[in-house]
């Protein structure tokens, strides 16, 4: 039987050597060893949820306290500030951006928790999210075209007693764990001033979730549509009562930490494109070596942001790092396969290049998509502020 080829600078781990440039890493060996061992099928997965891999991924993070990063001590976490929860994503999406993905959406929803006024809300759902016992979801991609003025709000409410009764859909949500779930919706009152943005349960009488999405890749990510027909909420379970004012205030962490899946996967496209350029392929050293200087400057720039609060103010600034990233993991994927060579059509060899390609795919499409943040800067430049309100 044929060996696989070798990699000119196999000795090295290409991950960890590349990583020495950014931020310590913050998975341990067990977490990094099963995302290795279940990156592929979390990616391809079987289209209905219920792999073995799909139902092992939240309790696998939680496990290794991964959400805890940037939580405060004092609610349970495990203290530190956004950046922690950035690099934890970074790292995980490493090896899986389907986990990366997974772990951006619990992260965010448990972000929700943190910044709303709600504190009863946040007492009752945080322990179970930080131990993963139950799984947490933004669902506000439909918020985010409606204050960029790009559709109009597919939920909507009316006055039940001291609570609401809503109505609508939301038709791609990832996180929505079988299991048991809770998902954001920014919602529309059919009768009143302001939209607000409230906390759904999988378990509410009216809610229904489908299938699985039939995505082309990352499908190990509980990823479905939910229908609202009649969902009685109480005010126990708004996040915020006043959308417009909140989204923005969220939205340096929303954005930040959905940044770590790009950065996680140009450092693993980087890593292997630098083992791989041996003295065959020694043209690639030097775009590989800039690349990775552009990453290390993307990287101190979000950090150096959401750690000074800067974004808040300068949200073009956010937009420009989410799009920049992106374009630097794809750059990355683009000099592995030129490194890689013949390798990344050889299966199984190539299967880890395959799926990275397929993630890179992926990034420009996430809501913010990359269209709606230039279109955003585009409407900053034409009217002198910012008018695109992506959160």
């Amino acid at each position: 039987m044929d060996q696989a080829p070798r990699r000119p600078n196999s000795p090295v781990n290409p991950v960890n050597a590349i990583r020495k440039a950014f931020m310590p890493a913050t998975i341990d060996f067990g977490l990094a060893a099963w995302l290795d061992h279940a990156a592929l099928a979390l990616d391809t997965g079987t289209g209905d949820g219920n792999g073995a891999e799909a139902q092992s991924l939240l309790p696998r993070l939680a496990e290794a306290g991964i959400f805890r990063a940037g939580v405060p001590a004092s609610l349970g976490g495990a203290g530190g500030d956004v950046t922690q929860a950035v690099e934890a994503i970074a790292a995980v999406s490493e090896r899986s951006m389907a986990a990366g993905f997974v772990l951006w959406g619990q992260r965010t929803f448990i972000d929700y928790l943190l910044q709303s006024p709600n504190r009863a809300l946040c007492e009752r759902l945080l322990p179970d999210l930080l131990a993963g016992r139950v799984a947490g979801a933004t669902g506000l991609s439909n918020a985010m075209k409606f204050l960029s003025g790009l559709e109009e709000l597919q939920i909507t409410a009316q006055r039940d007693g001291e609570g609401f009764r809503l109505d609508g859909k939301l038709p791609w949500v990832t996180n929505l764990r079988v299991q048991g779930f809770h998902v954001a919706a920014a919602v529309g009152q059919a009768n009143g001033p302001n939209a607000f943005v409230a906390s759904l349960s999988h378990d509410s009488a009216g809610l229904t979730r489908s299938r699985d999405l039939d995505l082309m890749a990352m499908r190990g990510t509980s990823t479905a549509a939910i229908r609202l027909e009649h969902v009685h909420i109480g005010p126990g379970d708004i996040l915020h009562p006043h959308a417009a004012t909140w989204l923005p205030q969220v939205r340096p962490a929303f954005l930040g930490m959905q940044c770590g899946m790009s950065i996680g996967l140009a450092r693993r496209a980087l890593a292997e494109a630098q083992a791989y350029a041996g003295p065959t392929r020694q043209v690639l050293c030097d775009p590989i070596a800039e690349l990775t200087d552009t990453l290390a400057a993307q990287e101190r720039a979000l950090t150096d942001g959401l750690r000074a609060a800067r974004f808040h103010a300068a949200p073009a600034r956010l937009f420009e790092l989410r799009i920049g990233l992106a374009e630097t993991a794809a750059q990355a994927v683009s000099l592995e396969l030129q490194a890689s060579g013949g390798r990344a059509y050889l299966a199984p060899h190539g299967d880890g290049f395959a799926r990275r390609w397929r993630e890179a795919a992926f990034v420009p499409v996430v809501t913010p998509s990359l269209v709606q943040l230039k279109a955003a800067l585009a409407s900053q430049g034409e009217c002198g502020q910012t008018t695109g309100q992506a959160a």
